[in-house]
């Protein structure tokens, strides 16, 4: 069995995780680039947990900045079984309302400036990505905010922008006038390059603001949204706490697959396969490259 290992990805306003024990630093190095800062690794209770800065130490990485594919490689290196993002959001429904948690099930992906996926020329792949988020994961998430007392809404369909702008109010109301529940900059290609590692990922998606389609609010700012975020911060590292502590010992098949992701999902016929591009696939796919 594979030792459950909990990955934590901080959004705006998060950029270290308190109750963290036992941490020590590590730079591990990627073939994919640089990841967005040094990773901080420890415990909570028994749970070994590891923690990654998305835009670093400071808010130094644009969302368009961020190399998405070095991040999510250097947490697979470090162990991580399963990822907890925490990211800053804005609503397009009333009762998603600034302070509140969104366990976010599905994705909208409207980036078009990031590379999306680990595999391509010299080695494709097709992983299923259906349904994006780990069912369980996000039920222990749930779990945990009820024993803690705070408030969450489960289900409902994250979009992401490219950035780094916040939305006109055209696109404002197109995306409240699509169903979409919540908008970010940060989620894909983040969720999709996960699902190729094999890593279960799920999001705790943080309402900082209205998007502007309100006629009561004012338009987005960079200070109201990270007022909010830093409110949102304490409550958001309780909720992690309680999820570490309470998670299981060994690693949990997921019912979306993530956890057997590139099962059958290589084209690529190995006698045709970039030697090049294998070696940087190591971690990401050497399970199943191992056995091809």
């Amino acid at each position: 069995m594979t030792a459950a290992v909990l990955g934590v990805i901080g959004g705006s306003g998060v950029y270290d995780l308190p109750g963290l024990e036992d941490v020590r630093e590590e730079a591990i190095t990627s073939p994919w680039g640089e990841p967005s800062d040094a990773l901080r690794i420890g415990r909570i209770g028994a749970t070994k947990v590891v923690f990654l800065a998305r835009h670093g130490r400071g808010h130094k990485l644009s969302p368009t900045g961020i190399n998405y594919r070095a991040n999510i490689d250097v947490l697979k290196r470090a162990g991580v079984t399963d990822i907890l993002s925490l990211s800053a959001c804005g609503s397009f429904r009333n009762e998603l309302h600034p302070g509140l948690f969104v366990l976010v099930d599905q994705f909208v992906d409207r980036t078009y400036g990031r590379a999306t996926s680990f595999f391509g020329n010299g080695c494709v792949a097709h992983v299923p990505f259906s349904h994006p988020v780990g069912p369980l994961l996000q039920r222990r998430i749930a779990a945990a905010a009820e024993a803690e007392g705070i408030a969450v809404h489960r289900g409902g369909t994250y979009v992401c922008m490219e950035g780094p702008q916040f939305s006109t109010l055209a696109e404002s109301k197109h995306y409240k006038a699509s169903n979409f529940d919540v908008i970010g900059m940060t989620n894909m290609p983040e969720a999709k390059l996960a699902r190729e590692a094999e890593i279960t990922y799920a999001t705790i998606a943080m309402v900082t603001d209205y998007d502007c389609w309100h006629p009561s609010h004012d338009s987005v700012d960079v200070a109201s949204v990270i007022a909010v975020a830093r409110a949102n911060a304490d409550r958001a590292a309780q909720l992690v706490a309680r999820v570490a502590r309470d998670f299981p010992a060994e690693r949990e098949n997921c019912p979306a697959g993530s956890h057997r992701a590139l099962d059958g999902a290589i084209m690529t016929a190995p006698a045709h396969r970039d030697p090049a591009l294998l070696a940087k696939l190591d971690a990401v796919a050497g399970r199943v490259l191992g056995e091809s």
